[in-house]
């Protein structure tokens, strides 16, 4: 291929587009109108390693049916007649070829364990140009970072890793991670811009274990007779065991995140402590209960004294006039028969 010896001259050659951007193994074209119309020259062309061209007039039409060059620059050119003068331009063009592959990775591995730093990898393999990537780390739907290559001179395909790091928190347990390639053209390139994303890594976080439910009030006063219920729900990954230590004179203490006692009595007063353990750590959560005397049993015990009482004085009013009443109605009736008897005995006149 010549060397252009002038691309600024006056009237040089115009391309049209002014640039190309053409996926590898793609077809591809441009328009090089050569100088201005009127314009009186005999040797002009475009000279390219691949394609075909055709004239009409000044203006040559290069057509490529598959774009099968890495770098390439096509030049338009012409000879000025009078000074042996080369006038020239020459074409840029962008061959890119999407990522073959993306695959991403946690290093040094899952589980994780909480509060420490980790490595995202992501790898992308056979693209071209790199320098023109843009590789964007995700935490779900939420973007964790970007980066770009660090290689901007290779035209050709390449693949390369990129990396985040990141430090763990329980938040991220279940999570998905994951990233994506974009190739970023400019406006004469595809649109929207070629993207290939990754697998998604649901994310296993080890972590202590932490309370789920709020804290009680300390003390807890419940009523006598009153179910008590104790939660100690934490969560946890390993998923948490639970340990309870009740008051001594409780022989069978609960070994789950709930303590329940159907009818509480005084004797179930007392401090209760929940161990919450796993593998990363443990937590002790302790409740104090107080049982309170219920009135309402009191009171109904005053009533029922009270009933008792009112049928006793009744009992004993009824009695006491029953009796009183059985002895005056004897009396009477002994009085009647005396005085009938004294009248009986009066002699009577002859």
């Amino acid at each position: 291929m010549n060397l252009c010896s002038d691309q600024n001259c006056a009237d040089k050659p115009q391309f049209t587009p002014s640039r190309l951007v053409v996926q590898f193994g793609k077809p591809t074209s441009a328009l090089c109108s050569v100088c201005q119309p009127g314009c009186n020259v005999t040797i002009f062309n475009i000279e390219s390693p691949i394609g075909t061209r055709k004239e009409n007039g000044t203006e040559i039409t290069w057509t490529v049916n598959e774009m099968t060059e890495w770098i390439i620059s096509p030049m338009c050119y012409y000879n000025n007649d009078t000074t042996d003068v080369q006038c020239c331009s020459v074409l840029p063009i962008t061959v890119y070829k999407p990522p073959a592959n993306v695959s991403f990775s946690v290093h040094p591995g899952v589980p994780m364990s909480e509060g420490q730093q980790y490595t995202l990898q992501c790898e992308v393999r056979d693209v071209a140009p790199v320098k023109n990537l843009r590789v964007t780390f995700y935490r779900g739907q939420a973007a964790l970072g970007h980066t770009q290559s660090n290689i901007n001179t290779d035209e050709k395909p390449v693949s390369e890793v990129f990396t985040l790091n990141i430090t763990s928190t329980k938040e991220d347990d279940g999570v998905e991670f994951w990233c994506e390639a974009k190739l970023e053209l400019g406006a004469e390139g595809p649109q929207p811009p070629p993207v290939v994303g990754s697998e998604k890594l649901t994310a296993a976080v080890h972590y202590k274990p932490q309370r789920e439910v709020s804290i009680p009030p300390d003390p807890i006063n419940i009523k006598e007779g009153n179910p008590l219920k104790l939660n100690c729900s934490s969560v946890g990954n390993p998923p948490p065991s639970y340990t309870w230590t009740p008051p001594s004179r409780i022989t069978s203490p609960s070994n789950g995140s709930v303590f329940f006692i159907n009818s509480i009595t005084h004797e179930d007063e007392g401090s209760y402590t929940c161990y919450v353990s796993n593998e990363k750590g443990s937590i002790t959560v302790q409740f104090d209960v107080k049982v309170q005397a219920d009135n309402r049993i009191l009171i109904v015990g005053l009533v029922v004294a009270a009933v008792l009482l009112a049928v006793i004085v009744g009992v004993a009013v009824f009695i006491s006039y029953h009796r009183y009443y059985k002895e005056g109605a004897y009396n009477l009736l002994w009085d009647r028969i005396r005085l009938h008897t004294t009248h009986s005995s009066i002699p009577t006149a002859e």
